[in-house]
C-alpha cells in the first residue's frame, strides 16, 4: 500500500504514519513543512519518501504529485491531515483570519486532492481520508474561522464521496474533538476529572483514520460520543447555543487544532 500523509511531522499526522507503517507492505510518503522532522521520522519508519512542502504554495500540489508518480507510480491512500487554527473572534481577526485559515484548512486540501486524484483513480480501489473536526459540525465562539474551514471541508468531503464512488475511490472523514498535541496540550481539560474524558490522543485519531481508509467507514468521531453533540446541533440548536454560551472557553484550543508552527 502506498499512503501519503500530510502534516506528518507531528501530532495526528505522525501518529498516522507510524500506525500505517506497521502494515507489512506499506510505503509511506510524508509531507509537511519541517524537513528535518520528516527525515527523522522516515529514518525510524524505514522505507518512506519525504516531501518538504508548504501546502499553501502555488506549485506544491503539482510538485507532490510529480514525486509520487515518479517514485511510486500509484497511490492507494491519501490522508489530508494538515491544518491549523488561529484563535480569536471575528471582531479581532476579521476577514484576514478567515482567509488564512481557509487557505490552509480547506483550499490546500482541495488542491492537493485535485492533483493526486488521477493517481488515486488509477490505483482503485483506493481511498481519501479527510481529517475535519467536530468544529466542522458544531461551532463555538472564538473559533469561527476554524469552524468555517472545517464545515467547508466536511461538506466537500460528503460530496466527493458520492462523486468518486463510481471510480472506486472511497472517501472517508474523521472528526476529532479535543486532542492533546505538542502545540495544544489541553492542560485545563486534562487536569479536570469531569472534562478529561473529552480529550483524545493522536494515536486514537490515527486508528480512526485507518478505519476510514480503503473500504472502511464513511465517518468517525473521536471520541465516538462526540456524535451526540453534532446530532443535538440539528435537533436542538437553541439548546446547543445555550450550552456553549456563544463564547470559547478560556485556555481551550478548538477541537483537534494544531498550531501551524508544529506542522
Amino acid at each position: 500500500m502506498i499512503a501519503l500523509v500530510t502534516g506528518a511531522s507531528s501530532g495526528i499526522g505522525e501518529a498516522t504514519a507510524r500506525l500505517l507503517a506497521r502494515e507489512h507492505d506499506a510505503r509511506l510518503i510524508l509531507v509537511a513543512r519541517r524537513e528535518e522532522r520528516l527525515k527523522a521520522l522516515a529514518a525510524q519508519l524505514g522505507d518512506a519518501t519525504v516531501i518538504a512542502a508548504d501546502l499553501t504554495d502555488a506549485g506544491a500540489p503539482e510538485r507532490i504529485a510529480a514525486v509520487v508518480e515518479a517514485e511510486h507510480g500509484r497511490l492507494d491512500l491519501l490522508v489530508n491531515n494538515a491544518g491549523a487554527s488561529w484563535h480569536g473572534s471575528f471582531e479581532d481577526g476579521g476577514w484576514d483570519n478567515v482567509q488564512r485559515t481557509m487557505e490552509l484548512n480547506f483550499d490546500a486540501q482541495v488542491r492537493v486532492t485535485e492533483a493526486l486524484l488521477p493517481l488515486l483513480r488509477r490505483s482503485a480501489p483506493s481511498a481519501i481520508v479527510n481529517v475535519t473536526s467536530t468544529a466542522g459540525r458544531v461551532a463555538r465562539g472564538g473559533s469561527g474561522a476554524y469552524s468555517a474551514s472545517k464545515f467547508a471541508l466536511s461538506g466537500w468531503t460528503d460530496a466527493l464521496a458520492y462523486e468518486e464512488a463510481a471510480h472506486g475511490v472511497h472517501v472517508g472523514m474523521v472528526l476529532p474533538g479535543f486532542v492533546a498535541t505538542e502545540g495544544f496540550p489541553q492542560t485545563q481539560l486534562v487536569g479536570r476529572l469531569w472534562t478529561r474524558w473529552i480529550v483524545s490522543t493522536p494515536e486514537r485519531v490515527a486508528e480512526a483514520i485507518a478505519d476510514a481508509g480503503p473500504g472502511g467507514r464513511a465517518e468517525r468521531y473521536v471520541p465516538r460520543a462526540y456524535w451526540v453533540v453534532a446530532a443535538l446541533r440539528i435537533v436542538a440548536p437553541r439548546l446547543v447555543r445555550r450550552l456553549l454560551g456563544g463564547r470559547a472557553a478560556d485556555g481551550m484550543a478548538p477541537p483537534d487544532a494544531v498550531d501551524r508552527r508544529h506542522k
